[in-house]
Parts: C-alpha cells; structure tokens; sequence
C-alpha cells in the first residue's frame, strides 16, 4: 500500500473564494493549493474563454514570422513544410497545410520516416524534401530548433527557413532562420509566470502565428482571411496539446477547453473516421484520455512502425471512404503496435528481473523495434518504480528511450555516462539514447552509479497518493459532481484530484471482473448508491464489516446517453492506520 499524503490549509485559506463563487469548500481548497485565491482568477479557471487568450503578437519573431508567409502569400511562393511524425508534429502540419490552402498557398508536406530517417530535421529527411524543390520558404515544426547544420544547407541554397517549435536549445540555430520558440527567444523569464504561451506545445504556437497572421491580414482588408474561422480548428489543437503532455494549465487549458467541444462536434471527415475506428462515438463526451489512449496512439502507431505521412494525409483529406480506409489502416497498424510492444515489454521485464541485484537504475538491450522502447521503458520504470532505459538494435547500434522516476533528473543522471554515448537528450523525465552496442554494458554501470549518487541516502522515493481533500460521503452530490466538471479537462499541470472519504463500510464483499478488476457499491443516503470501480488490483480486495478510509477519484460516468455518479478507487486502508 502506498502511502498516503495530505497538507491541510490554513481555515481560512480559501475562505474567499467559498464566500464569494458557489463552490464547495473542499473544492475551493484544491483552487487554493492551485495557487488560485482571488475571485477573477478563480472564475477564469472555472470557466475558461477564449477571449482570455493573450496577444499573438506578444511571442517573441511572431511578427517576423507573419511578415515572411504574407511575402510567401503575394508573391505565390513555393513552400515546403516539414512536420514531425509524433501527434504534435502531425496536427501543427495539418493545421498550418490547412489554413495556408484556404489563403491560396500549395505548399508541400512532409513527415520524417523515423527507421530511415531519425528525428526531426535531419539530413537524411531534408535530402529527400530538397529532391522534390525547389523551394523559396521551407517550414519546421516541432522539430528544427537545433538543427543548426540543416539550416545551414537550406539557407546555403537561398532558402528561408521559419521553425516553429518548443523543445529547448542545445545550441544557438536562431541566427540563421526565423525561430518561434518561446523556451528560446524568452528563456529570461522565470518559468513563464508572465508569457502564459511559455507552456505551449507546437501545435498551439502553430495556433498563435495563424491567429497573428489572420490579424494582420484583416487589417489589410483579406476577405478570406476575414471569412475563416480558426475556432474551428482547436479540435487539432486539443489533440496535439493532450498527446504531448505539456501542462494544461493557462493558454493550454483555455486552448483545450473549448478544443475538446470543437473535436466532439467536428465535421473533420479524417477525425470522424478516427474516431470511429477509435471505439468513440462521434458527438459524444470525449475526455482527455480519449485523445491520450485511443486518438493519439492511432496517430503515433503510424509514425513508429511506417510513414507519418498517412494520418496527416487522412486528417486533411474530404473524401469520407478514403478517411474510412485510413482510420482502418492506422487501427491495424496500432494493433500490430501493441502485439509488439507486449512482445518486447515481455522479454526486457524477464531480462531485468533476472539481472535484479538492487539497482538503483535500469537498462534492458534487446533485437527490439526501436518504435516502442519508449513505452516500453516507462511501463517498467513504473513496475521496478527505478529510472529505466530499454534499448533496441539498429545495426552496430543501440538505440532507444529512457523514463524515469519522481525525485531523479535523468538529464543530470546521463551527465557522467556522456563520454560513452553517440548522441542523447531530452527532458528530466523522459530521454532518449544511442549508444555503440558494445558500451551497453559500461552504461548499466555508469547509469547505475550515477543515480546512486543522486539518491545518496540510496533509497528511491517511495510512490504516495497525494490527497487533494477530504470529504464525508455526504457530500457526494450531482451538485458535487458537476462543480468537479468546471475542473476538466485534467492532464499534466492539472492531475484530477484525489479525494480520501473517512468512515466507509462495506456491506457485501466486492465482485471481480475481467483482468483483475473489481467493483463495490456504498451507500451514500437511504436513497442513492455510489458505484466504485477498482482497476487492476483485485490481488488487494478490501474487507466487508469494518470501517474503512477510501482514495477516489470522482466524476460522472457517461453511458448510452445518460450520466450515473462513479468514483475510481485508487487505494483502501483501515480507518484507523492513518
């Protein structure tokens, strides 16, 4: 059992915001440990609009940016657009490809095919594109900010090269193009407390240079521009902004918020064909989870075993049995994906328990798709609950992804395992390696050490259940329930909360289902009942008769069109051991 943690606020901590919006106090004090203590701060999170959208034009070389596609615009540029193949990357490319047709541009499109040619911007992918040129303005997304060596190429041969991106900065490739990358261009601010865009993945910055640019067009009186409305295109930024895991707080919740009604009531014959083929009724409730577990993974299966092009081309094309035969294509492709990432977590968890001897840090090398390592590699860092990197062979080399672990940077664990190491980099908690196959063994030992002295006391945190409030199971009303909606969409930067109910007991002994699943009712008064459902922890059932402390996590469950009060059990304890 994990262990459970609450920090009580001061009494009268939120005491403003119960006073003064229709709010329960339990939920008044998850806003205030948000850091949300004034009203207008409060009602903005509550109820997001677009109108609290910042000024494009705020975000640093945005206005260079516009300048230069008006100039592509006037003069009928040729235009090339180079998209990387994660979700983030395919629906900056079908965004930006899509509103620049509807402006009268033709430009090209691209997608790197990540067995040939790697991440991003590479010489092998610019290869292939500059074939086909050539090209006046060539178009990075979510990919290019250190792609100084490629820029370059392009610029050697008279190209102008605008990257919109948000991944950090290894090296210094503004000078030569036109970047959009607040993470560069603003870096002296502090954690972009005061650029709410700061947190924005590309797809959203691809949203605020179309937005600038519609501006700046209407200004100059484009009646096309003024007929476009670019609302209609946050169903592809909800997608990209949940599937890249960047936090869903400020312009990203807002952006999200009304992109998940824009993707329930999409005419997007690609995205209906998805969803479809996703298990999701169109029109229906969508929860960021239906982009993280079903929509996305679709999208990215294509990318890790074939050519990322295919859900670009679906997301773009009118032709409904065509995006019918797609969605299908990306199904079996994320089928196949699965059945081979279940072969390859088989295999690396077997090799790791057998080599178990208490490592701090983990890595597991096998003749493994490198398109699934990384999945892979965060399922077993959260099984051993330790850092882990899985790689696969790919010639004379072994390449792959690293996951880590709450309280471990791997950025500052790889540090000393540099010296052994082709290439790498990434985030604190998610990074990805190459390395010659003969020096895996040295980077099981370095690797090692280094998280050994990053731990120093040599123990890994153990995991713990934060507990956002507690309630009696009173107060669990639709009243209730629907203020806990005001709090969605939840994801990185806004977790749905936990809530810990004291005093329960079970009257009947819970009923298992499916793969180690159970479920229990309790009674909340003489007439309602409250489903909870337990996923994955049948092993742990809890007992009938005694008094019990429960960990939920509480919302309404949609099925055949009606909603029926649910709580998600996440872990039980006796009443008494707190």
């Amino acid at each position: 059992m994990s262990s459970w943690i609450y920090h009580a606020l001061p009494r009268d901590a939120a005491a403003v915001l119960e006073s003064g919006i229709p709010i329960h106090p339990a939920l008044a004090e998850i806003l205030a440990k948000k850091g949300i203590y004034g009203l207008d701060e409060a009602e903005c999170f509550l109820n997001p609009l677009l109108k609290h959208l910042g000024d494009p034009f705020l975000i640093e070389k945005i206005d260079v940016a516009v300048d230069r596609l008006i100039q592509a615009l006037d003069s009928r540029e040729r235009i090339a657009i180079l998209g990387d193949y994660d979700v983030d990357g395919v629906t900056s490319t079908t965004l930006l490809v899509s509103i620049l047709r509807i402006l009268g541009a033709d430009p090209k499109y691209y997608v790197p095919r990540r067995l040939e040619e790697g991440y991003g911007l590479s010489q092998a992918a610019l290869e292939r594109v500059l074939g086909e040129g050539p090209f006046n303005l060539f178009i990075a997304l979510d990919c290019g900010t250190n792609s100084v060596d490629e820029i370059k190429t392009l610029r050697a041969q008279g190209v102008d090269v605008l990257v919109i991106d948000h991944h950090r900065s290894k090296s210094s490739a503004g000078s030569d193009c036109i970047l959009v990358n607040p993470h560069v261009n603003d870096a002296g601010e502090s954690d972009g407390v005061d650029s709410p865009w700061r947190v924005l993945c590309t797809v959203g910055l691809v949203f605020k240079v179309c937005h600038a640019l519609l501006k700046k067009l209407r200004e100059r009186g484009d009646s096309t521009a003024q007929n476009i409305t670019l609302r209609e295109y946050l169903d592809l930024v909800a997608m990209g902004t949940i599937a890249d895991l960047v936090p869903l707080v400020r312009e990203n919740r807002i952006l999200t918020s009304h992109g998940l009604r824009q993707l329930r009531q999409s005419t997007r014959k690609g995205l209906i064909a998805l969803m479809e083929a996703s298990g999701i009724t169109p029109g229906g409730e969508l929860r960021p989870s239906d982009v993280s577990f079903r929509l996305g993974p679709r999208i990215n299966a294509s990318g890790r075993l074939a050519d990322a092009l295919l859900p670009v081309e679906m997301l773009l094309s009118d032709d409904e049995a065509r995006c019918a035969a797609m969605a299908a294509q990306l199904n079996e492709m994320n089928r196949e994906r699965q059945e081979i990432e279940r072969q390859v977590n088989e295999e690396a968890l077997a090799q790791l328990t057998a080599a178990d001897t208490g490592q701090r840090a983990l890595v597991a090398y096998g003749d493994w798709h490198p398109g699934v390592v990384g999945i892979v590699a965060g399922k077993l860092s959260r099984h051993f609950n330790r850092p882990c990197i899985v790689l696969g062979k790919e010639g004379k080399w072994a390449k792959g992804s690293g996951r880590s672990v709450a309280g471990i940077s791997l950025v500052e664990a790889l540090q000393p395992c540099d010296g052994i190491l082709e290439s790498w980099g990434g985030h604190p908690m998610a990074v990805g390696v190459t390395i010659a196959i003969e020096n895996v063994a040295k980077l099981r030992q370095l690797f090692n050490d280094s998280v050994e002295d990053i731990l120093k006391t040599g123990k890994i945190p153990e995991e713990t259940i934060p507990i956002a409030a507690w309630i009696g199971d009173m107060h669990i009303t639709d009243e209730f329930l629907d203020q806990i909606e005001k709090f969605h969409p939840f994801g990185e930067g806004n977790p749905e909360p936990i809530f810990g109910i004291s005093d329960i007991t079970l009257h009947m002994e819970p009923i298992v289902f499916g793969e180690n699943n159970y479920r229990f009712q309790i009674l909340l008064d003489y007439r309602r009942k409250l489903g909870v459902v337990a996923w994955r922890k049948a092993d742990r059932l809890p007992p009938t008769g005694v008094s019990l402390d429960l960990a939920v996590r509480l919302g309404w469950n949609y099925y055949n069109g009606k909603k029926y009060p649910q709580a998600e059990l996440i872990d039980w304890r006796l009443a008494d051991e707190d």
